[in-house]
């Protein structure tokens, strides 16, 4: 894989990756929940303070929108951009909230995402501030999450502040864009890796080379977004895959920070100001690679790399 770093938060999974907080006392802006034992106060676009009434019998999955937002309405194939503070419903307990790590992004598509989530968020506009009372189904489900101490028969209170909303696409899409002379081609497969056929006869470049094959008409990417990529890495030397999100097909796609050194600096650095939807040749050589050390039993020291890499989210 490109990362140096496993950083990619799992979407069905929400809670259980992020880090527990405690939540600061707030002005009492926010209007009052109707759920039933839920109180949430606190000023816009700062963290609330959740107060549950324990424990919330919660018989089907409701939300009450509490500041409407003024952007576009979400819809169900978006990734949405959001801060979460979840509590278990049984206890009161806060367990977990993003106001300190960051917002996270959500693949409303994903089969694997919270029901809750799905059948909740999508109609509510950007820049809202909303309660989920969810159902022990359709949120953990019938496993719970041991971590965060919530069993199979709690249900949970998720509060959500609406951040953002994009669309994800499936592949790049764009203008094509005629390669330079002497670099490797590439040949896309649906569903499976791409080929990358090396340049006969040509040197590996010294310094990492970056060529837009296909131009995208989503905004530039920049340094600190989550990047959403799918990608093919093979070796210079004879064009053998090494990699690709294409045989991960429960998940074919792979996300980082840009600019945050969780992948190698070619990546950092080549994808840097190009735009979404953008499909980019990267050739980077072992200095900003994986190194003299090379990677697995594959990537020598001294092996370039070549990556196809489709841009298909960025936020």
């Amino acid at each position: 894989m490109p990362r140096r770093l496993t950083s990619v938060l799992s979407v069905s999974a929400l809670a259980g990756a992020l880090l527990l907080t405690g939540c600061g006392e707030e002005e009492a802006t926010t209007p009052s929940s109707s759920i039933s034992g839920v109180q949430v106060t606190g000023e816009a676009q700062k963290e609330p303070k959740v107060t549950v009434k324990a424990p919330v019998a919660v018989s089907r999955t409701e939300s009450q929108v509490l500041t409407e937002g003024d952007g576009a309405a979400v819809t169900k194939d978006d990734l949405v951009t959001l801060q979460a503070i979840l509590v278990n419903g049984k206890d009161g307990k806060v367990v977990t909230s993003t106001w300190k790590t960051g917002t996270v992004g959500l693949d409303l598509d994903d089969q694997n995402l919270f029901a809750s989530f799905k059948s909740q968020i999508p109609g509510k506009k950007i820049g809202t501030r909303m309660v989920i009372a969810s159902t022990p189904a359709d949120a953990y489900g019938e496993t719970g999450n041991q971590q965060l101490g919530i069993t199979k028969d709690d249900p949970v209170i998720f509060v959500l502040d609406l951040v953002g909303a994009t669309k994800v696409l499936d592949e790049a899409q764009g203008t094509a864009v005629a390669p330079k002379k002497g670099l490797p081609t590439v040949t896309m497969n649906a569903g499976k890796p791409a080929t990358i056929t090396p340049a006969k006869g040509v040197k590996a470049p010294t310094n990492t080379v970056v060529q837009p094959l296909v131009e995208g008409t989503g905004a530039a990417v920049k340094k600190g977004q989550t990047v959403r990529v799918a990608y093919t890495g093979a070796l210079y030397r004879n064009g053998e895959v090494f990699d690709s999100s294409a045989n991960r097909p429960e998940q074919p796609w792979f996300e980082f920070k840009l600019g945050e050194g969780q992948v190698i600096k070619g990546w950092d650095t080549g994808l840097e100001g190009q735009k979404v939807g953008s499909r980019v040749l990267l050739v980077i050589p072992p200095k900003d690679g994986y190194g003299e050390q090379g990677s697995g039993d594959k990537i020598k020291g001294t092996d370039t790399l070549v990556f196809a890499v489709d841009i298909l989210a960025a936020y």
